[in-house]
């Protein structure tokens, strides 16, 4: 089995979901006592996401840059990063480390084709929604992707931030997510992209199909790990 390298913490919340399903999914596959052979580093997301906010990404690819690499030289074989917002840093990471990167829009996209879907909407933080780094991979699989206005954007941002990564499930912001992938289906979204990792703890319900990038990501790592 390989060495599953997770650089993780941004927020802690959706790291713990993939340790979980990490750890789930390589029992489901192997069965016995089987559990992932991970190789982990975490950040204090109280500094990223200041950076964030600064627009600092130059400093924030230094860190994400040395912290791959400590990863790396912990013995993992290829690399995840449990967190959607921080692919726009892939390059610089990509950079500074010998093995594969296992990017999060990969398996996204791969589920999206399979199910034939050409449409689809994305949800995550303004960063995501707004930036190409992320978007720009989609196009470049032949996607109409459709986000949300920009109301509904700053709404979303806050709800991940001061909600979502600190753990907590409002049963308002339910209804509002809800309300903006109604919005998107009408728009003629088929399908939505969970572009943040802690939207999967909110979002269980959609009228169209829903593609959980926690989820994929870490079904996806643990098939490469036993391949």
């Amino acid at each position: 089995m390989k060495v599953i390298g997770i650089l993780g913490g941004m927020s802690i919340e959706s790291t713990i979901d993939y340790i979980k399903l990490l750890s789930k999914h390589i029992n489901d596959k192997l069965g016995g006592q089987h559990s992932p052979k991970i190789a982990m580093k975490t950040v204090d997301f109280d500094e990223i996401e200041h950076l964030q906010h600064q627009a600092a990404w130059d400093k924030l690819g230094k860190i994400m840059a040395e912290e791959a690499k400590s990863i790396q030289n912990a013995g993992a074989d290829f690399l995840v990063i449990a967190t959607n917002t921080m692919h726009k840093l892939v390059p610089e990471v990509e950079q500074a480390i010998n093995i594969p990167l296992l990017h999060i829009a990969k398996p996204t996209i791969d589920k999206i084709k399979e199910d034939g879907i050409k449409d689809i909407a994305l949800l995550g933080t303004k960063f995501t929604m707004e930036q190409d780094f992320y978007k720009g991979r989609l196009l470049e699989a032949n996607l109409n992707v459709i986000i949300p206005d920009e109301t509904d954007r700053n709404e979303i941002h806050r709800i991940i931030y001061e909600e979502l990564c600190h753990g907590k499930i409002c049963p308002v912001s339910i209804k509002v997510f809800q309300d903006i992938i109604q919005r998107l289906a009408d728009k003629g979204a088929k399908g939505v992209i969970l572009g943040c990792t802690e939207i999967g703890m909110l979002v269980k319900t959609a009228p169209i199909k829903i593609y959980d990038t926690t989820a994929i990501h870490m079904e996806a790592a643990a098939n490469l790990a036993i391949s």
